[in-house]
């Protein structure tokens, strides 16, 4: 049977790996011996690494007890071992119960304050950040200590400097680093004035740009969670600061690669804040492309929320003459949109018709009409008439009815039953 997931106590506080050899230094912390050797006798430290206080000398004292209990842990997880048996309570209890209370007390906010002061000389970031990022995924106390630690600002600086060491990105280290450090950012809640002004300091919305760009595909995902954060906390616009052109075309690469229904999710909801906050983002979007990709990936959605998100970004898009116009151009545009009528939910016919309403009737063209006519999307228009639907959404169908009613009843499909009732509109 699978092993479940060692206790934290059990982990090399260095590593963060199973200890095989555990040892204890001078100030009472145990490690893994290699890595204890390696910090002391590579690196030539001379200091704790989980307390950072200087060591008095350099014994390591073999920890038994603790070497025991996680022998004994393994053995209850081996294959070979009785998944119906339990321990005693005994074995619970006693040499278990005994490392308990003290290690976990140096787990807990010493041990944090200790890894913040350490983190930005340690060789052993990624692990460490790995550490942090493990300790307080799903502990919300734990957050808000290391927030008020002053770990955002810490963690601001690890991330800026490894994206400074990495270079074009050629020292993997280094950039590991400055990923990892996001990923310690994306999982605090980043919703206090005092964390949103440093992560939109130059210094930091730098690197979560860089990853943004650049990042493996997790990555890139935490970049794009800070960012949703930092909006969705209202303190401050995270476009002010950017080159929103590299913002843009980075959000579309990962649509158009269709990395992961995760990642392009995410990305439709940066791209959103992104049009809506940005000065000239809409008209950049659109050079770079957005309406085209946009079009492509509603004629495939199935997914609800990403149908209504894409016909939001339309509707956006659609309001400014450049994306109209590359609207019109688009020869699967109108029965993308037609295709979300009537069909997915309420809201997605409400934004069909607006996206609609703003091609035909704000800047009409004889190709988008028909379009609308062969389509099918004037067929659901006049379906819309006969059902209920939002006010202004009715509001915008009978309008669009009787402006260019002359022009689709003349065209052999269109249905007879509602030639009268055409008349009847004019």
């Amino acid at each position: 049977m699978a092993m479940d997931e060692p206790p934290c106590l059990f982990l090399c506080p260095i590593s963060m790996e199973l200890m095989e050899d555990p040892v204890t230094v001078s100030t009472g912390v145990t490690y893994d011996r290699r890595s204890i050797e390696e910090w002391l006798f590579v690196y030539g430290r001379t200091t704790c690494p989980a307390t950072m206080q200087p060591l008095s000398n350099f014994d390591l004292t073999p920890n038994h007890t603790l070497k025991r209990v996680i022998s004994s842990w393994l053995d209850r997880g081996s294959p070979s071992s009785s998944s119906s048996s339990s321990p005693s309570t005994s074995t619970l209890s006693s040499p278990i119960h005994e490392l308990a209370t003290p290690l976990s007390g140096a787990l807990g906010q010493e041990r944090l304050l200790a890894a913040l002061a350490e983190l930005e000389e340690t060789p052993f970031k990624v692990t460490k950040l790995k550490n942090m990022r493990a300790c307080m995924s799903g502990d919300v106390a734990m957050q808000s200590e290391f927030v008020a630690s002053g770990g955002v600002r810490v963690v601001g600086r690890v991330m800026a400097q490894a994206l400074v060491e990495s270079g074009a990105g050629s020292d993997f280290s280094a950039f590991a680093a400055c990923e990892e450090a996001a990923a310690v950012l994306a999982v605090l809640p980043l919703s206090d004035e005092a964390s949103v002004r440093i992560v939109l300091a130059p210094e930091c919305i730098r690197p979560v740009m860089a990853l943004l760009q650049r990042g493996s595909a997790e990555a890139r995902l935490h970049a794009m969670d800070i960012l949703t954060k930092i909006s969705d906390s209202g303190g401050g616009d995270w476009t002010a600061g950017v080159d929103i052109d590299d913002v843009i075309k980075s959000l579309l690469e990962l649509l158009s690669d269709e990395v992961s229904t995760r990642l392009s999710s995410r990305a439709l909801d940066v791209l959103l804040d992104v049009v809506e906050r940005a000065r000239g983002a809409r008209a950049k979007a659109v050079e770079v492309g957005a309406v085209h990709i946009f079009v492509e990936l509603l004629a495939d959605a199935e997914d609800r929320h990403v149908t209504e998100r894409i016909l939001l970004l339309l509707k956006r898009l659609c309001k400014c003459p450049e994306g109209r116009l590359a609207f019109a151009e688009h020869g699967l545009s109108v029965a993308a949109v037609a295709r979300t009528m009537l069909r997915v939910s309420e809201l997605s016919t409400q934004l069909a018709v607006k996206v609609l309403w703003l091609v035909s009737v704000v800047a009409p063209s004889e190709k988008v009409l028909e379009d609308m006519m062969l389509t099918g999307a004037v067929a659901k228009l006049l379906g819309l008439l006969h059902v209920e639907s939002a006010p202004s959404t009715k509001q915008k169908t009978v309008r669009m009815v009787r402006i260019h009613g002359v022009v689709w009843r003349q065209y052999p499909c269109f249905p007879t039953d509602f030639r009268d009732y055409l008349r009847l509109l004019d």
